[in-house]
Parts: C-alpha cells; structure tokens; sequence
C-alpha cells in the first residue's frame, strides 16, 4: 500500500444523500480518509452514519454525490465493487461459516487451485498462517471458526481484508462486545494496519476509545456532517456538545441525596467457583456501583440476588425482609428489579410490540374478564415513554424497530412499572449513543431522588465516578475495595480491579 499521492486522501465522499421513501437518510454526507489515520465517525443513532457507511460499502447506491478512491471517482452498484476497489468492512457481529475454517473463511470464493482444479490447501493454510502472525495473534489456519470469541472472529475478518489488499477498512462499534484485554489487542492490530498506510474508519459509541485510537473526529447529525477537527483539538465535552447540537451543563446529572435506611442488604454471598464471601448494603437514595474486569463475578453477583443463578451460600434482604434464594418472582414480589446486560437477549422479546414488552411485568394488572386490555398496555406504555423520553411512534410496532437506547428504556420502564424498592442495573448505557446515555443518566437521578435504592454494574469508568455514591471494586469473585464518591479514581478502581493494593509507579494515589 501507498501513501497518499500529493496530499491526495485515500478516499473522499463529497455531499452524499439518501433517502428512503418519505425519509432522508443522509442529507449531506462527507467525509475524508487518509492513508496511515484511524478516523472517528461518531454521531447519535439516526445521525446517517449506517447510511454513509453502507454507500461506501457499496450496499446503497447514493441519490446525489460524488465518491473518489484515491482521487479517482468511482460508483459502486454492489459491495463487489467497493471491495474490488479496496474498501472492507467488519460489522460488530461477523458474519463468517462456522463449520469452515480460518483459511476457509478467509480465502472464501478465491481459493488458491492447481490446474485441474483441486484447492491447494497448503498454500491456502501457508499463507493464511502468515497473515495471522503479522496481526500477532495466536491463531492458526486450519482452525475451525465454531467456538472462537468475537474478537477472534473480528480478527479474522481483519484478515480476510489484507488479503484482499484493503486500503479502506470501515469497523463498526468493533469493540461493543469485547472484554478490556480484547480491546487492547485489536488496538494493538489496527495500529499495525496504520503502519501499513491503511485508512482506517472507526465507529464508536465509547468516547475513551476516540481519544485513545484516532486522529481525526467526524461527527453527523441529522444525516449531515455538522463538524470535522483533528482528535487532539477535541475534548470529551466539545464532542458531546456537537453530537447533540448543544451544551450539556452536566453529562452526567447527579443528585445530592443524603441516603436513607438500608433497602438492599446481602452477606456472605458465594456460589463456589464463580464468587465468594460478598456483602454490602445500598441505601434509598442511593447508586453503589459494582465495578471490575470482566468475568471479575459482577453480572453473576446481580444474577443470584435476583435469584436466577444459584447460592451456596449467603443471605439476601429487601427492607430487612430475608429474600429465598433461587426464586426471581419472589424477588419481584419484595420489590426487586433487574436491568439485564444483554437487552436483546435477556430484557426484550424483539418481535412483540413495545407496549407489550413495555407491560410484560405487570400483565396480572391489565387483565380484564380474562383477557389482556390492549388499551392498558398502550397507555402504560406511553406513561412510561413520556417520563424516559421514549423516541417511538406507534406503541404497537415491534420492539426491534427501536434504537439500542431506546429500547434500552422500554426495558428500564417495564421494571419500573413493578414499582420496585431496589433497582439492579447491569451495563445500564452499553452500545447506546452519548445522547440517549445522558438521558439515561437523568432518569438514574429522578429515581434516586425519589428514594429508589440502584445497584449499578458497569464497565465504563467514567460512567461509575459520574453517578456512583459509593463504588464496590471486585477481583477474582471477591469484593476488594470500597471507594466514596470523594476519594473515587480511575486508578484507584484498576488497582482494585487487578488486585493491586498500592497504586504502580506513575500513578496517582
């Protein structure tokens, strides 16, 4: 790969829109790609960045605009093209043959044949392998795909688009599912890719991430560019202001409540092999935050006082009320709610509609003459849609047809309409966009000032000093740390969350 020729950019797109039937897409979509850059593309859900995105991949043809692949304009009528002409994209989710493997996913249409046609398979496994340790990763050809990690799969992905001599690489929200060390290591990749003149086009939600990786910063609104400028001119706050089109006095809206009596209360928690010896109380008014690495036993501590995962040993109160263990409807019964990480998977049943999704907690409640009122359905729903700045149309359309904030809030409001004492939250803003997290930030602090007691879970660390009144750091199944909001620290929480006692050298206390 070449560098750019006379400061020309790998690749440009000029005043792009789209629109589908009665909506516009894109309006105004540009953006510049240099050789050697990882370029930020970051925008709120419905900014057009999908829309751009899948023009550039040459899924969607655009209306009006121009596209040049070094200088040169191009058209691309289907993703063929795009990926004849250098351009690849790895989605958040791969889409790769489980059953194959590596080499075979990779070399997958274009496999490497003699003359009369058989696959060479040893200069497929050859130079696959040699792709693959140029990425620096343990991972060998003949692998078969079924069992590998996401990051495996992307890293293949990865691979599949230097073989194919990518100049262009587009990763969406490529870390949404990755552990820190999963991170870390696809970082370490895609600044490999930089030195090999890639342009790289990196799509997040997670602002650390921009100013850790990229040079450049785009952000879209309202299917148009609104603002370009080097990483280093931006700040977290310039970004978040630009994103939303306005001056956020406080992303993250605390509420200065004195704590009231204890509503949650758990001791000598353990489930042997998983977590062990945990104990803590949470307060009416009150956000602890439960942080850590992933697979430190945080999710696995939510699950079980809610009584989905089972206790060896340990005992659970609600007001003071001993909680039977193993028993979610019991839980419910004595005023528990539970957030799920996974909202798709776990906290949403995607085909039904939002109101039924949105009522699926109290359905008891809205049965009239044995039959479910649709009526009480809608109107809780959109009670509930009102007070979380729910953005959806018809209640009765499939939950699926919503943003991930959005239906991260239908899954908040069927919890809430149980009218609970304490509220577990686990990842409470993942995979979401800045404004739907703000908005998601307010509602934690109307309820806390209402006196609802919240266990938050979270891996974002700005996230747990922003809303946390106490912070709970686990390592290894175990609680190591408790932390005030006053004395709380990004370094204090890692060298808890690794095991540190004392803070390494060229860290603050």
């Amino acid at each position: 790969m070449q560098q750019d020729h006379n400061g020309v950019p790998r690749l440009q797109l000029k005043h792009a829109s789209k629109t589908f039937g009665r909506v516009r897409a894109l309006a105004d979509g540009d953006l510049v790609l240099r050789a050697g850059e990882v370029h930020a593309l970051l925008g709120e859900n419905g900014a057009g960045k999908s829309t751009l995105v899948k023009i550039l991949a040459g899924v969607h043809q655009p209306d009006t605009g121009e596209l040049y692949i070094d200088g040169v304009e191009r058209q691309f009528a289907t993703p063929a093209q795009a990926r004849d002409s250098g351009i690849a994209v790895i989605y958040q989710e791969p889409t790769l043959f489980f059953d194959l493997s590596i080499a075979e996913n990779i070399y997958m249409g274009r496999q490497p044949v003699d003359r009369v046609g058989r696959i060479q398979y040893d200069t497929m496994h050859r130079e696959v392998d040699a792709l693959l340790a140029s990425l620096g990763v343990d991972l060998q050809a003949e692998q078969l795909v079924r069992g590998l990690s996401i990051a495996d799969q992307q890293v293949i992905e990865i691979a599949k688009a230097l073989s194919l001599n990518a100049s262009v690489l587009i990763m969406d929200e490529p870390t949404a599912a990755l552990s820190l060390p999963e991170v870390e290591r696809l970082f370490a990749i895609v600044r490999k890719l930089r030195e090999r003149d890639v342009a790289i086009l990196f799509i997040t939600h997670r602002l650390d991430e921009v100013f850790a990786l990229t040079q450049h910063v785009t952000i879209m609104r309202d299917g148009a560019k609104v603002f370009d400028a080097p990483t280093t001119e931006m700040t977290t706050a310039s970004i978040v202001a630009k994103m939303v089109g306005r001056d956020l006095e406080s992303f993250y809206p605390k509420a200065d409540v004195t704590p009231g009596d204890v509503r949650l209360s758990v001791h000598g928690l353990t489930r042997i092999g998983v977590f062990k010896d945990v104990s803590f109380d949470v307060r009416a008014g009150e956000i602890v935050a439960l942080a850590g690495l992933v697979g430190a036993g945080r999710s696995e501590v939510a699950r079980a006082i809610f009584g989905i995962d089972p206790l060896d040993a340990g005992e659970i109160r609600i007001v003071g009320k001993k909680l039977a263990p193993g028993r979610p409807a019991a839980a419910v019964k004595a005023g528990l709610a539970l957030v799920p990480e996974d909202r798709r998977q776990q906290g949403l049943a995607l085909e039904l509609s939002i109101a039924r999704n949105a009522s699926m907690t109290v359905l008891q409640r809205l049965v009239r003459f044995g039959l479910i009122s649709e009526r009480s359905e809608v109107n809780l729903a959109t009670q509930w849609g009102k007070r979380l700045q729910l953005k959806a149309g018809d209640p009765q359309l499939p939950v699926a047809t919503l943003s991930g904030g959005n239906q991260q809030k239908v899954v908040l409001g069927k919890w809430l309409a149980t009218h609970p004492k304490v509220l577990i939250i686990d990842e409470p803003t993942r995979g979401i966009d800045v404004g739907a997290k703000a908005e998601v930030y307010g509602a934690l602090a109307d309820l806390v000032r209402e006196g609802m007691a919240v266990l938050m879970i979270s891996s974002e660390l700005p996230e747990v000093l922003g809303m946390a009144d106490r912070v709970l750091v686990m390592h290894e199944g175990r609680i190591s740390a408790e932390i005030s909001r006053a004395d709380a620290t990004e370094e204090r929480i890692m060298n808890a969350a690794l095991g540190q006692s004392n803070p390494p050298l060229g860290y603050a206390a």
